[in-house]
């Protein structure tokens, strides 16, 4: 057989450079011929092919539809979004802030009533009432009842934790400090009033104003959930504008190019997406009215209540600490050149704020039950104002024992101590209306809302569906 010549290796390229030698294992790659198309991105590709359909009734259809769809379900996961946080903001309003703020608010009511009752028992000395030693016990109790409930409703570390821990430390040092005043009184030691006083500064000037910061803090979570539940679902409101606007687009396009006045999916969409709309609308209209009416008539009202009854029970603990003390803690005024007496100063400035607190929360009482109370209130408060200049002029007289009986003595001798509980008991009254007044408005409120968050998902979808269908009805006749 003749040998096979020799043959040449494949050409070089241009320029006589050789071409690179791939190791072992790497990929070879095949350069494009010379003249051909770069290769495209599938993005691309895509968007050639969408716009090479828009050009055909039934391509046009497709993006039609699809793009009624998506407007569709974007509105009802919008409203469910926006109606579940306001559903739920006004369930907090309902079942947590406000019985929290509440809850801090009786635990104040609860202190400054302890204070009042041990100071009242004191004055009475060996005849000190079975009733009033239970009314210091029971608000000791209903206290510390109530700081338990706040701390397992506070976050772990926050202020309204730190402040409730404090309260929890100073109350048994105060209730201390109560039982070595009334042991050292009934041996008829004057230590015992130096423990009162002690106590009662204690109180006014520690524990009072930390319950007062964790109610306002009660009171500020209360507002803000307020503030999250009343807005109006503006982004929902106006996806669903928008979709109505889509729909009856599509519908018109439907008419002008068939002459058929009713395609049922799409009609079917457009009635769901309107109900869920008006729902939307309504339901919040609604609610917002509930939770304005429980906030302008329920909880300011009840904060003017807490405020009276404060004052109260703040002024009867002064009234009976100047009988303690007969002078022995004083004030001097801003003038700098007039000395009073502290306590007896103290209960002329509780006397005005409750005076100011009644008066205010007369004029938003908006019932004759609501309002009837509160008046009550006040004609005794006018009272004990009354029989307090009498038992001072009595004091200042020297004439102790009158004083004393002006104070805390039986009904024949008109005591001031009959007008507070008077003041009181109708305050308690007027805050057990306005709870139910509250309750009322702001559970009409939340019922506004209930099942709109999954009402609305449901029918968005069902409106999805029927916009797809009345689509499909169109594209059948093209096949």
């Amino acid at each position: 057989m003749p040998a096979v010549p020799a043959q040449s290796g494949p050409p070089g390229p241009p320029g006589g450079f050789p071409l690179p030698q791939a190791g072992f294992g790497a990929p070879q790659s095949v350069p494009p011929a010379p003249g051909a198309p770069p290769r495209r991105t599938a993005w691309a590709e895509g968007v050639d092919r969408l716009r090479t359909a828009a050009t055909t009734e039934p391509g046009r259809l497709r993006i039609i539809g699809a793009v009624l769809a998506l407007l569709v379900v974007a509105f009802g996961a919008v409203t469910a979004w926006q109606m579940t946080e306001r559903s739920a903001a006004a369930d907090n309003v309902l079942h947590s802030s406000q019985p929290l703020s509440a809850s801090a608010a009786d635990i104040y009511r609860s202190l400054a009533d302890a204070n009042t009752a041990a100071s009242s028992g004191f004055l009475a000395g060996g005849q000190e009432t079975k009733a009033s030693r239970d009314r210091y016990e029971g608000d000791i109790r209903t206290a510390a009842a109530k700081l338990i409930t706040a701390a397992n409703s506070a976050d772990p570390g926050s202020p309204s934790a730190r402040t409730i821990s404090q309260l929890n430390e100073l109350l048994p040092e105060y209730k201390g400090l109560i039982e070595r005043a009334r042991a050292n009184n009934r041996q008829g030691y004057p230590l015992g009033g130096a423990y009162l006083r002690y106590a009662n500064d204690k109180m006014q000037h520690d524990m009072l104003p930390k319950a007062g910061q964790l109610y306002d803090r009660e009171n500020q979570r209360l507002s803000a959930d307020y503030a999250d539940a009343k807005p109006y679902p503006w982004a929902a409101i106006a996806l669903g504008l928008v979709v109505l606007g889509a729909l009856a687009w599509a519908q018109r396009r439907n008419y002008r190019r068939t002459n058929r006045v009713l395609n049922q999916g799409m009609a079917a969409a457009t009635a769901a997406s309107l109900v869920v709309l008006l729902w939307l609308t309504v339901g919040h209209t609604v609610a917002r009215s509930g939770l304005n009416e429980s906030y302008d008539h329920g909880v300011r009202s009840l904060n003017m209540l807490h405020a009276a009854q404060i004052a109260s029970l703040k002024a009867r603990g002064n009234e009976n600490l100047t009988l303690v003390s007969r002078g022995a803690q004083t004030k001097t005024l801003a003038d700098g050149k007039t000395t009073v007496d502290l306590y007896d100063y103290s209960f002329d400035q509780d006397m005005k704020t409750l005076t100011k607190s009644l008066s205010v929360a007369a004029g938003l009482a908006d019932d004759q039950a609501g309002e009837k109370p509160v008046q009550a209130a006040t004609a005794n408060m006018k009272v004990w104002v009354q029989r307090h200049k009498e038992a001072r002029r009595a004091d200042n007289d020297g004439k102790y024992q009158l004083a004393l009986d002006r104070v805390i003595g039986s009904a024949d001798k008109k005591p001031t101590g009959d007008c507070f509980d008077g003041v009181d008991k109708n305050l308690k009254l007027a805050l057990t209306h306005e709870e139910s007044e509250f309750q009322r408005a702001a559970s009409n409120g939340l019922g506004a809302m209930t099942g709109l968050p999954v009402g609305a998902a449901v029918l968005a979808v069902l409106a999805a569906a029927g916009a797809v269908f009345g689509i499909g009805r169109r594209l059948s006749e093209y096949r």
